[in-house]
């Protein structure tokens, strides 16, 4: 029991990285804290019916933390994109939303391509960034595939690969895609890269292997991710429960909020006949942002991974300049929409992030990887 306590640890850490920099630590001999520059959203707005709404701008959105009005710095739409709403410099002055400098004037919906029930929604924070580079730094996505090829996936695993095939074919909006495989530890098959017939190879070089250790591995991959800025996606492709993870769901979840890391969760009816493992997956991935698919055939997984496409291509991403905040640990985010006949719609976002603290002593993800992952596999 020691033991798990201390490889939990990690996940009470949070870094917020740009690039290759992160802020600055100050340590008082019981924490670190963290400052926040900047803070992304990711925001799906739909009609009573789950349709997608489109050709909104950043005027239509008002945003307040812990009820602090706060402006929009940039905004993009989809797979645009993103532009700067607030110029260097510019006061921040509360309860006034940013002027948008190509407003649009009407709404519209597309076709309905989710279920009503989806949620889409995320937060992290950049920091250590001029306001005159944000567009170009947090524009795109970065796709994370996590595939389960441990011993519960021999009978549906070339359908599996066949899935994901297309899906990564597919994700024309992504800027670059890794991909993994997890049983037992967790490998790095393709690192993140914009060359997708590299992570085709990946995916058609896996095989099958042991036990399923899902949230080690998913917990050592959303750290992978957050070293990344813009939409930082993992998408999960497992056909069974967790059987061999020292690490608990909530504390994979804890981290991807923290981190603005979106999980889906994509899994077959044998991890549906398990009521834990069900009720495991869904609430994790809606905590994140994602939604969980149980998929009853080869068809029906291909048509989640095809959900999964059409929600990140209709994101609304947003960032803003927090005003002082005096909170230390989680802070509250409200959306909400403003304009004529706009307030019928529905908005989907993260309901807020953390500023967690630790103690300076905590360092303990290296073990995890040394623990689960074998050595010719980590990251470098």
């Amino acid at each position: 029991m020691a033991k798990r306590h201390l490889i939990l640890l990690p996940t009470l850490i949070t870094l917020f990285f740009v690039g290759d920099h992160f802020t600055g630590a100050q340590d008082d001999s019981t924490n670190i804290r963290v400052n926040v520059d900047l803070v992304q959203l990711n925001v799906a707005v739909t009609d009573s019916k789950g349709n997608y709404v489109s050709g909104l701008g950043p005027e239509n959105f008002a945003i307040t933390e812990d009820k602090i009005p706060e402006r929009i710095a940039t905004f993009e739409e989809g797979n645009e994109p993103a532009r700067q709403v607030l110029q260097p410099g510019a006061n921040a002055s509360p309860g006034k939303p940013a002027a948008a400098p190509s407003p649009q004037s009407t709404a519209k919906s597309n076709s309905p391509v989710v279920p009503a029930k989806a949620v889409v929604k995320s937060s992290s924070a950049i920091v250590g960034e001029d306001a005159a580079t944000l567009p170009a730094q947090i524009t795109g996505a970065n796709v994370f595939v996590l595939f389960d090829t441990s011993n519960y996936m021999y009978r549906g695993f070339v359908f599996a690969q066949d899935a994901i095939t297309d899906f990564v074919r597919s994700l024309e909006g992504a800027n670059k895609v890794a991909f993994y495989s997890y049983s037992r530890d967790l490998s790095r098959n393709t690192a993140l890269t914009s060359d997708r017939s590299q992570v085709l190879r990946g995916v058609r070089s896996t095989v099958a292997g042991d036990d399923a250790a899902l949230y080690n591995c998913l917990l050592l991959t959303v750290e992978d991710a957050a070293r990344y800025t813009g939409r930082k996606v993992v998408v999960v492709f497992s056909n069974g429960p967790d059987n061999a993870s020292l690490v608990p769901p909530e504390d994979v979840a804890e981290l991807a909020q923290s981190t603005g890391t979106i999980i889906y969760m994509i899994s077959t009816r044998e991890a549906q006949l398990e009521p834990i493992s069900t009720a495991v997956f869904e609430r994790m991935s809606k905590a994140t942002g994602g939604k969980a698919y149980f998929a009853r055939n080869w068809g029906d997984e291909k048509k989640a991974f095809a959900f999964i496409q059409e929600d990140l291509a209709h994101l609304y991403s947003l960032s803003y300049y927090p005003q002082p905040n005096p909170s230390p640990g989680w802070r509250t985010i409200t959306v909400k929409l403003v304009g004529k006949d706009l307030q019928k719609y529905h908005v989907r976002t993260r309901a807020g992030y953390r500023l967690q603290q630790a103690h300076a002593a905590a360092n303990n993800s290296a073990e995890l990887e040394s623990t689960s992952v074998p050595k010719e596999q980590q990251a470098p």
